[in-house]
């Protein structure tokens, strides 16, 4: 013969599970009172949405092809160099130490690139035996040699050439 369950705890298994069963039907209803609550309020649009897929969706680049391309490319060099024009960096200073304190140091005081330090005055003997004018159009167009790259104006197209030149002035007179 089987144990039967005992009554009490028949009971306490029924009870329990109406209880359980209330507070899933309880959830459920609040779940759908409050989907139904939101869709009567939905949450604002962002304001600047819109504007963000725009931006996201403009084209990186132009393809310009025989003599329109080479129109394109030269209009679109004519107004970097406008816009670069126009810009005065370091609030139009020749002051050859301030323009070196704020973009020179970076590679003249580390040697990055292979650019020589001002504390290394050997190695600039050759350099400055080329001439100031050799070094100052270096500065301004660039180079690129056996030890390493100048780049044009620095790295910063806003500097003007009398900036640069003082600039290298300033530097000249360092390591003499």
């Amino acid at each position: 013969m089987t144990n039967p369950v005992p009554k009490t705890d028949a009971v306490f298994l029924k009870h329990f599970a109406q209880l359980i069963t209330f507070l899933v039907c309880l959830a459920v209803a609040l779940i759908v009172l409050g989907a139904f609550i939101y869709s009567r309020h939905p949450a604002p649009e962002n304001p600047a949405k819109a504007r963000a897929t725009d931006l996201r969706l403009q084209p990186v680049g132009g393809v310009y092809a025989g003599d329109t391309g080479r129109a394109a490319i030269a209009a679109a060099e004519e107004a970097a160099k406008a816009a670069a024009g126009a810009e005065v960096a370091y609030g139009g200073t020749t002051d050859g130490k301030t323009i070196f304190g704020n973009l020179c140091h970076a590679c003249h005081e580390t040697g990055a690139g292979g650019s020589p330090t001002l504390a290394d005055k050997a190695a600039w003997v050759p350099r400055l035996a080329q001439g100031e004018e050799i070094l100052l159009k270096h500065a301004i167009d660039g180079f690129t040699g056996a030890t390493g790259m100048m780049p044009a104006k620095g790295g910063n197209p806003a500097l003007s050439d009398e900036q640069v030149k003082a600039t290298v002035e300033w530097m000249m007179s360092q390591v003499k």
